[in-house]
């Protein structure tokens, strides 16, 4: 059996570097990650602009800004144009407004007093400027001062996320599309002549299980960002095996399987990837608790061009709880590292122990437990109860896996340990 860091680090060098494809800017580039740096084409804003609602005015050292002055054009946040201030008039002006040409600052209505209104009291015709005390440039966005025509805005490895700062910079500068790199599309199979369709009318016969691995680890990628295609059943035959995973590899670049992985007469995956398809194993035993029998294999293959490829599978374990967890320690690195995310993996946290926790004396153990975050910060993790692998409710509201280690004992209540971050932090 290899560890589980040694596991993590074969996976890891067999996975292909990323790809680079250009992509439209838009909402479908949530979770990309940059391949090139980008650079601003326009500068933000574009044109000079107010801050405030009040009244563009020239104002220097020859021209104060105190007295009445007559309201000669209205400049609102739209397009068009504007007709060119002359010293002694003003313009009144809404806030985000372009400001009309020759004009130096904006007053504040807050600073200013209707001294006449136009005919029927619809506009001010002329206004009073109560301070003496604007300066050149006050309340005026200048042209690029936020964003520089020319500037780099994002770096390469850079991650646009869906919180929208990275989007939004994206088009106030008008860019049409990016580089990225390109993210693997994943097909989820279940294998197993016991396995049936989760939603199938009726009673169970005896022996029959329904299909709780697919959906869950469909979910479990889509929620990671990733496209998933849905491969189905195979039976434990291992001609369907191979039709199944040779129609695969020519439509996704990663394939996670559940069943067929243990040491008994039917489990058929690991003849089918080496024999059959001429893949290679690169382990097939990992010392942890639970996964002992997660295999990772590459396949080679050739595309539509002629080019060679590498194909990737994940052959987890049939019961549900270790299925998922070795999902979430093996296959998302790899994915991650695939579209460039860096660094790859869990996150990794410490947290306070609410209970007392019994650890394997053989092997590793990735313990469900949901970790919450106290009012002072603090995060204290809960089990979500037994932990057998076949038991997939002890990922039922799970967002963490404490890292326990190999050894006799009990870690206690109140006792400090490393877990790896699966979902959102809840708080108390």
């Amino acid at each position: 059996m290899v560890p589980v860091d040694e596991a993590i680090k074969l996976v890891l060098e067999n996975t292909p570097k990323p790809k680079m494809i250009r992509v439209p800017v838009g909402g479908n580039l949530v979770g990309c990650v940059l391949a090139e740096d980008v650079q601003a084409d326009e500068p933000v804003p574009a044109f000079r602009a107010s801050i405030v609602d009040g009244y563009a005015i020239i104002v220097d050292e020859n021209h104060g800004s105190k007295g009445v002055f007559p309201v000669v054009s209205i400049s609102h946040a739209r397009a068009g144009d504007i007709p060119a201030l002359k010293v002694g008039q003003i313009t009144r002006i809404t806030t985000g407004a372009p400001l009309p040409p020759n004009a130096i600052s904006v007053v504040m209505l807050e600073d200013t007093a209707v001294g006449k209104e136009t005919e029927g009291g619809q506009e001010e015709e002329e206004v009073e400027i109560l301070t003496d005390e604007v300066t050149i440039g006050e309340h005026v966005r200048e042209v690029g001062s936020d964003v520089k025509a020319g500037e780099t805005i994002l770096r390469r490895g850079e991650e646009i996320t869906a919180i929208g700062g990275e989007l939004g910079l994206l088009a106030s500068v008008g860019k049409k599309e990016v580089a990225v790199y390109r993210k693997p599309v994943v097909g989820v199979l279940s294998t197993g002549d016991e396995i049936v369709l989760h939603d199938r009318p009726g009673s169970l016969r005896l022996g029959e299980v329904r299909d709780t691995n697919r959906p869950a680890i469909m979910a479990a990628v889509q929620g990671w960002g990733f496209e998933t295609v849905d491969l189905g059943i195979a039976s434990d035959k291992q001609s369907s095996l191979e039709e199944t995973l040779r129609d695969a590899v020519r439509t996704v670049q990663v394939i996670i399987t559940t069943g067929g992985v243990s040491m008994g007469c039917l489990d058929l995956l690991k003849p089918t990837i080496e024999r059959s398809l001429g893949g290679t194993i690169h382990f097939g035993r990992v010392s942890m608790k639970p996964g002992k029998p997660t295999t990772f294999a590459t396949l080679p293959f050739k595309n539509n061009t002629g080019d060679e490829e590498t194909r990737l599978i994940f052959s987890l374990p049939g019961n549900p709880a270790s299925a998922i967890v070795t999902s979430h320690l093996f296959a998302l690195p790899s994915l991650q590292y695939a579209c460039g995310i860096s660094p790859v993996g869990l996150t990794t946290v410490v947290v306070t122990l609410e209970h007392e926790v019994r650890l394997d004396p053989q092997r590793p153990e990735y313990h469900r437990v949901i970790v919450t975050a106290g009012k002072d910060g603090m995060l204290c993790a809960s089990s979500t109860g037994g932990q057998r692998s076949s038991r997939v409710g002890s990922l039922k509201s799970s967002n963490a896996l404490l890292c326990l280690p190999a050894k006799e004992g009990v870690l206690l209540k109140g006792d400090r340990v490393e877990a790896l971050l699966m979902g959102k932090l809840l708080g108390v």
